[in-house]
């Protein structure tokens, strides 16, 4: 295992060799909860907006303003264009957790025990979803799922303009 990860040897580093790597798994198993923590945050927050979006749309519509095609065309691109955002940001969190559990377990391979990695094989390593249907794969969906809605309403909305002419 010559990742790069371990720049000194235990010999090389001295007595407190153990004590430090200890610490320092704790501190990226602390990071990287850290980022899930921070990666619900972000989901949290754009469906809270897609939310504000659906609702101010549907407010438009109750209250049948004049041209409400306009505005619902632009909530809609706006929509979309959150949506895509959404998506790469869950996408970015995913690779970040993803290398950092990869670092977790090279760590492990010099603990007594490699308590994350043996769970990722339990689980079959995310490959079987009746075993295992890790978090990511589900929550990319939404903002495909908000992204498709808001398309279909845009499509709606414009075919409305068109039809007045």
């Amino acid at each position: 295992m010559n990742s790069g990860l371990f720049k000194k040897t235990e010999e090389d580093y001295g007595t407190e060799y153990k004590n430090h790597l200890f610490e320092q798994y704790k501190l990226f198993i602390e990071s990287a909860e850290r980022v899930s923590d921070r990666r619900q945050s972000a989901n949290n927050y754009f469906l809270a907006i897609n939310t504000a979006i659906f609702s101010f749309l549907g407010l438009i519509y109750e209250i049948k303003l004049k041209d409400i095609s306009i505005i619902c065309i632009l909530l809609s691109i706006v929509g979309i264009f959150i949506c895509g955002i959404f998506f790469f940001l869950i996408n970015s969190y995913k690779q970040l957790n993803s290398g950092k559990f990869k670092v977790i377990h090279e760590i492990e391979q010099k603990l007594p025990l490699a308590l994350y990695q043996r769970e990722w094989e339990i689980l079959g390593e995310g490959k079987n979803k009746c075993q295992y249907w890790p978090f990511s794969h589900i929550e990319i969906k939404i903002p495909f799922i908000f992204g498709l809605i808001y398309l279909i309403l845009l499509i709606i909305y414009i075919l409305t303009i068109v039809h007045k002419l």
